[in-house]
């Protein structure tokens, strides 16, 4: 079997990768820039491609049988999405796997929520390819941004507000990618998978306190200190990032039990706590 990950060396997609090969699988990682193919572990196989140029793109796709698709957020997202879904199926995929976001009907009027990712989700379920949809909340390695901010200033600035995100650990988004590209029984179905728990500003920043035995203080809902802080992703992105945070510090972003449960059984035990990551990652930080 050959599976080709798109956004294979980003945060989710690295891991995703690195389960795969665990499990002996033949991976192909598609990415635009040769300077990542450095990084890729032993095992995995670049191919360069870019889904806005779907012609120079169409070979990475010949001789697939499966394909997990994470395509980053940008002004051609939708568009590029819905090229790696006709892409895959004119070289007749057996499987594709997308990974959208945890209640993308909720956003459909954000670039970065529903607006770019429901018409790929739409693209995905009409395809007549074999489907699965993956949903997941804001993920806690998002906090790796802010270890300069925490561990020198003793602030937590990621605005996700007072009411609140049922954050998810990335291990657990792509140990839950894996198995829905490895095994049976996930044709058609859409997936939220989420944490344990509703984590605010205040219960981020308080977990991060315990992690680094430190006073961390959740820096409030200020979008202009957001805006300083991540000038590198463009006046565009920051932008359509800035009105994504300001919905949910609005209306939130919770799991339903349901949505638990449903993560607890696709993983075969319960998802990782923040809690638990923030100490773990704490402990890497002081060993280097």
């Amino acid at each position: 079997m050959k599976i080709l990950v798109i956004g294979g060396t980003g945060t989710i997609g690295s891991r995703v990768v690195n389960g795969l090969l665990s499990k002996g699988v033949n991976v192909n990682v598609m990415t635009r820039d040769p300077a990542k193919a450095t990084g890729l572990p032993k095992g995995a196989t670049a191919v360069f491609g870019n889904l806005s140029d779907p012609h120079a793109t169409r070979d990475s796709f010949k001789g697939i049988d499966r394909v997990f698709m994470l395509n980053a957020a940008s002004t051609a997202e939708a568009y590029e999405g819905i090229m790696g879904v006709l892409l895959a199926k004119d070289a007749d995929v057996g499987r594709f796997v997308y990974m959208s976001t945890h209640r993308a009907d909720l956003t459909e009027f954000l670039p970065i929520g529903g607006g770019t990712k429901l018409p790929v989700e739409k693209a995905v379920a009409i395809s007549g390819m074999p489907f699965t949809i993956l949903r997941p909340n804001n993920f806690f390695q998002n906090d790796y941004w802010y270890k300069d901010s925490m561990l020198n200033d003793g602030i937590y600035p990621q605005p996700i507000g007072f009411k609140g995100m049922s954050r998810v650990d990335a291990r657990d988004i792509a140990d839950v990618a894996v198995s829905t590209l490895l095994n049976e029984g996930h044709a058609g179905q859409t997936y939220n998978i989420t944490g344990p728990r509703v984590e605010t500003g205040p219960s981020s920043a308080a977990a991060w306190s315990t992690a680094l035995n430190r006073k961390i203080e959740y820096a409030g809902n200020d979008m202009e200190l957001f805006e300083r802080m991540h000038g590198f992703m463009g006046s565009a992105l920051v932008n359509v990032y800035r009105r994504f945070y300001e919905f949910y510090q609005e209306h939130g972003l919770f799991a339903t039990e349901q949505d638990i449960a449903g993560t607890t059984r696709l993983l075969g035990r319960a998802p990782r706590s923040l809690e638990s990551f923030a100490i773990e990652t704490a402990k890497e930080w002081a060993a280097k």
